[in-house]
């Protein structure tokens, strides 16, 4: 029996409110549920793991997570943390419909193997940078008052990038932006904005928004996902027509996904989670996405410190984000620091390692 075999696996639902409505084309909420799945080894090591829940995949609830984490229990039970990948591989073959939820435990295994080897996260993944710096979401809202208390809090942290969750209407999207820009302004802060979509346009409103905000000369760098995530024939038009750089999210959850985006000409780039992907594949699909001269961003979903801080790693470890996205743990309460690293303003920095690190 070796010290690296999975003795015990465990979880535990987290629910936390939202210091605002986090609302998007594709629903809103005002709290954020998860799953926290912890793995310990025969040598006592554990590491923890998030699985997220999201509007993008509606069907994989904290009820069908646990249902899946308990049915997996005795199969992980007594396989090496060493081998995370190939576990990771054949979870998803057996649950393709579950993602976040092999995403965690995948993490989970992971984290248990690096604390058995006496690794570090962010080495691990190469250790290339001490501090990265993320956006803030700007979540969809005509309410003015609400857009303003939420701006004039990230720019208090120190925020200078800002992503605009746009909804697919043309008047309410210009009427959101033109009202960040003069918030922003109005702060005599200098900004950029990036806008999301998050499947909710078509063909047609996503080049008159992207073409709008390029007359009217807003900082706006990129356009996510702004088309349904298995449109390509949308996505390829767009990509050749928009003025602004498109990002895939939705459309990408494995390397078989960013293979085909890359053979079908889908988007400028791709937004890596470690909550929709795990450590292997978000790996996989970095590698594919900078050999097909893809623009890289690290993102999140609603998670915690707990799932959040593997992308931090991944982000600060690899230094191949052209874009960071990692700013959930803003939407809650949350402590200064996890694990190795702290939370500083709009950006997180490697520290000395802490003991301990369930849930941020």
């Amino acid at each position: 029996m070796a010290t690296d075999d999975i003795k015990t696996v465990r979880m535990a639902e987290v629910v936390r409110p939202l210091k605002t409505t986090f609302a998007t084309s594709l629903g809103r909420k005002d709290a954020m549920r998860s799953v926290i799945v912890e793995v310990r080894l025969m040598d006592g090591s554990s590491g923890f793991g998030e699985c997220a829940t999201s509007f993008v995949l509606p069907h994989e609830t904290v009820d069908r997570i646990r249902a899946v984490i308990r049915a997996e229990r005795p199969h992980l039970t007594g396989k090496r943390a060493a081998d995370f990948s190939a576990i990771a591989a054949e979870l998803r073959e057996r649950h393709p419909a579950f993602p976040m939820t092999v995403s965690g435990l995948e993490t989970a295994i992971w984290r248990a193997w690096l604390r058995n080897t006496g690794t570090g996260e962010t080495d691990w993944f190469g250790g290339a940078l001490r501090r990265v710096e993320t956006d803030i979401t700007i979540p969809y809202t005509t309410d003015v008052m609400v857009l303003k208390g939420w701006i004039e809090q990230a720019a208090r942290k120190g925020f200078a990038v800002y992503k605009v969750k746009v909804s697919g209407r043309k008047a309410d999207d210009r009427r959101l932006i033109a009202s960040v820009a003069s918030i922003l302004e109005a702060l005599d802060i200098r900004y950029t904005l990036r806008l999301d979509g998050n499947q909710g346009f078509t063909k047609t409103a996503c080049l008159a928004l992207a073409d709008h905000v390029t007359k009217k000369k807003y900082p706006v760098e990129l356009f996510e996902q702004p088309l349904k995530k298995d449109d390509r024939r949308g996505l390829r038009e767009i990509t050749k027509r928009s003025p602004l750089p498109v990002i895939l999210d939705e459309t990408v959850f494995s390397a078989e996904d960013m293979e085909m985006a890359l053979n079908d000409g889908l988007g400028h780039g791709v937004n890596i989670k470690t909550a929709k992907s795990g450590i292997t594949e978000s790996l996989s699909i970095m590698k594919l996405g900078k050999q097909g001269g893809l623009r890289l961003m690290a993102g999140c979903m609603t998670e915690t410190m707990t799932g959040l801080s593997a992308g931090i790693a991944m982000a600060m470890g690899t230094a191949a984000f052209d874009y960071i996205d990692l700013d959930s743990v803003h939407f809650l309460n949350h402590r200064k620091q996890y694990g190795e690293i702290a939370v500083e303003g709009a950006g997180y920095r490697r520290q000395e390692m802490e003991d301990g690190g369930k849930v941020g």
